[in-house]
Formats: structure tokens, sequence, C-alpha cells
């Protein structure tokens, strides 16, 4: 799923979409995904130990981050999740239902140019962190496009960017 080219030249972001990247994405449902997750896990703490893991993802990882989250509480104490999409959608999986079953905290960081991720999403997403009671960030970042954190893109924002380690930083600390 990685692009090829660099997506900064002209018709390069155009090309890379219309390669069938979303068709893609669209299929790490949760039975895909999942199963992934508890391998990833079992081998972290088959070299580091047992104990309180953080995830964090970008784009599309925001939403496995979430997921896994949800999927093995007690286990995951700290969710990051940048500029990331589809976060909070109308079906049966979306994302945003796996936080009522998480102990973990969150920290999002949302891009107010994102089309992926609209305001009313990350208010429905702020909703869904109160009603599990989670400790969380819920910000918006003025200014930032999708992929503000990318620094071999057009979208990468340095402010963004910066501001997204420091809240990243913050949550492991807390949380782990």
């Amino acid at each position: 799923m990685a692009p090829q080219a660099d997506l900064r030249e002209p018709g390069a972001r155009e090309a890379f979409f219309a390669s069938g990247v979303l068709d893609r994405v669209a299929a790490l449902t949760p039975d895909r995904s999942g199963p992934d997750a508890e391998a990833w896990v079992r081998a972290l703490e088959e070299h580091a130990g047992d104990g309180p893991i953080g995830v964090t993802g970008y784009c599309m990882g925001a939403r496995l981050a979430v997921r896994t989250g949800g999927q093995l509480p007690g286990t995951v104490a700290a969710v990051g999740g940048f500029h990331g999409g589809g976060l909070v959608t109308d079906a049966a999986d979306s994302p945003h239902l796996a936080i009522a079953a998480s102990t973990a905290e969150y920290a999002f960081g949302h891009a107010d140019q994102d089309r992926s991720m609209p305001l009313e999403q990350v208010e429905a997403l702020e909703q869904a962190l109160q009603a599990a009671g989670r400790p969380h960030l819920n910000e918006v970042y003025a200014g930032a496009a999708h992929g503000y954190t990318m620094a071999d893109t057009s979208m990468y924002d340095e402010a963004a960017a910066e501001r997204h380690f420091a809240v990243l930083q913050g949550l492991l600390a807390r949380a782990l």
C-alpha cells in the first residue's frame, strides 16, 4: 500500500489513489485485522514481556489502533491516532464503537482540512470517548491537512507534526 512515487510530484497523488489503494484499505475489516493485531501483540510480549502497551496509527492506521484498543483491554493502555480518517461511520463495526470495551487512554490529533474526518465525526468521537469514560485528548489542528506528519509529502505541516509528537510523548509517558 506504500506509494512508489513521490506524492509531491504533479499527478503522483492522483495516480496512487487510482491504483486501488482505497479498495485495499476498505478490505482491512476487523475480522481480517483483529487476528493480526493479536499476533503482533503476542510477538511483542514474547520479546518485551507482559505489561501495558501503546498503539498508534496514522491515516487508516488510526482505525486499526482504535480497534486494537477495544480488542485487547487491559493490555493496550494507550491509543494514539493522528490524521486518522473514518474513525466514525454508520457501520456496525465503526472503529469508534470499540472505545466502549477499552481500558486505554486516547490521544487524537485531527486535521481541520481533512475530508475523511469532518468536524461532526470528531464530535461523535468525543461523545464516544466521554460515554466510555476514557481519559483522552481529541484535538483539531488548525491549518493542518490530512497527512500532516508525513515529511515526504506536500501535506506535511511542521507545526502540526511537532505538536503531534509532543502529544504522543505525553500520552505514552502517562499511560505506560
